[in-house]
């Protein structure tokens, strides 16, 4: 098995206009009459593909911008490109370009449906997806405007509502870290995005208290609660408590802590 870790390693510059994959067929009409795995064979399969470098370039290139990075879809289109010269029959007299460009482009596009997203997208509207680019430009082209999201659906034959889901599933191509700052500098100090959003409402200690509480106070004795009710609830004094029970503020008192301590030992009891 020939070695292709030469052919797909990124370089940092662009290959378009390095080498020229036109009038590449008859090499490919050639190769195809080698031996395969002979010296022959693996020498003008690898100059085949270095010459055709700067397509896969080219496609990688078109594909960027998308959330994922260049050196990894150049990697995905080089592979697409070896596949494409290893299936191609000169023989049909088609272009080799005309076959090779769909082959790299769908090794491509399964890439982004496969691995794209950071967030599970359906595959029908991750493959819708993948139109709207090419569909949104020819529209472009002819309208002389952009197009609207009825004029879309239309060219790409699916429904709008399909369309609709597609372009919103763009969003689910990359996520960022809500502990992420807005700034990269580590001298320039920002607030994280989470740190942004506000504060701990406080609310969901309360009701998560209350819910725990609940059915400790269902268990008390009719008066004990019934003080609690007043005290807590009600918004009345020991004193003002005391005076409608008939008994004094110092029996309240006592009633009260008492209550509260065992409603306290219950609750962690029931949170252990």
């Amino acid at each position: 098995m020939t070695d292709h870790s030469t052919l797909i390693a990124p370089r940092a510059h662009s290959r378009r206009g390095h080498d020229s994959y036109d009038g590449i067929e008859p090499s490919i009409a050639e190769l195809a009459d080698l031996t395969p795995g002979s010296r022959e064979h693996s020498r003008l399969r690898e100059e085949i593909q270095h010459r055709c470098l700067p397509l896969a370039d080219h496609i990688a290139r078109r594909y960027t911008g998308r959330g994922e990075q260049y050196e990894d879809l150049y990697q995905v289109a080089c592979l697409g490109l070896v596949a494409a010269i290893d299936r191609f029959d000169p023989a049909r007299g088609t272009p080799f370009t005309a076959f090779a460009v769909p082959t790299i482009m769908g090794e491509v596009r399964r890439y982004f449906r496969d691995h794209g997203w950071a967030v599970r997208v359906p595959r029908r509207t991750k493959e819708i997806q993948l139109t709207l680019a090419p569909a949104v430009e020819a529209l472009c082209h002819r309208l002389t405007r952009m197009p609207t999201a009825v004029e879309i659906a239309v060219e790409l034959g699916v429904d709008l509502l399909e369309v609709t889901q597609a372009m919103l599933a763009a969003n689910g191509y990359t996520s960022d870290s809500l502990d992420t700052s807005v700034h990269e500098s580590d001298s320039d100090f920002a607030l994280s995005v989470a740190d942004t959003y506000g504060t701990v409402d406080p609310s969901y200690q309360l009701t998560e208290e209350a819910l725990t509480i609940a059915p400790l106070l269902d268990e008390l004795p009719p008066r004990e609660r019934l003080i609690l009710h007043l005290r807590f609830f009600g918004g009345q004094t020991q004193a003002q408590i005391a005076e409608r029970l008939g008994v004094s503020q110092m029996q309240i008192s006592r009633i009260l802590s008492r209550t509260l301590t065992q409603l306290r030992e219950q609750a962690l009891t029931t949170a252990e």
